[in-house]
């Protein structure tokens, strides 16, 4: 008679899981409340920028600076050349 019906023995693991489903269904129903509330628009002060356009704006400058920097450097290289070929 030492056998025990399954039915009556609850595992460790199956009194967790019941566990866990009972908290799961006490607080689903709070965290799915709805609210009315409705996001805010910021509105940037007058005359500011936003990040979105200071970051364009340094892109930008970012770019201008390496454009310059490659004709610079096309102008020095044909320099070269040209005195090159003049000392030849």
């Amino acid at each position: 008679m030492s056998e025990k019906i399954k039915s009556e023995v609850l595992s460790r693991r199956r009194v967790l899981a019941l566990l866990g489903l009972t908290a799961l269904s006490l607080t689903v129903p709070t965290v799915l409340t709805v609210s009315d509330a409705e996001a805010q628009q910021a509105t940037p002060p007058a005359g500011a920028e936003t990040g979105t356009e200071r970051r364009q704006e340094r892109r930008t400058r970012r770019t201008e600076r390496r454009q310059e920097r490659r004709t610079r450097r096309v102008k020095r290289r044909m320099e070269r050349r040209e005195e090159r070929r003049e000392n030849r």
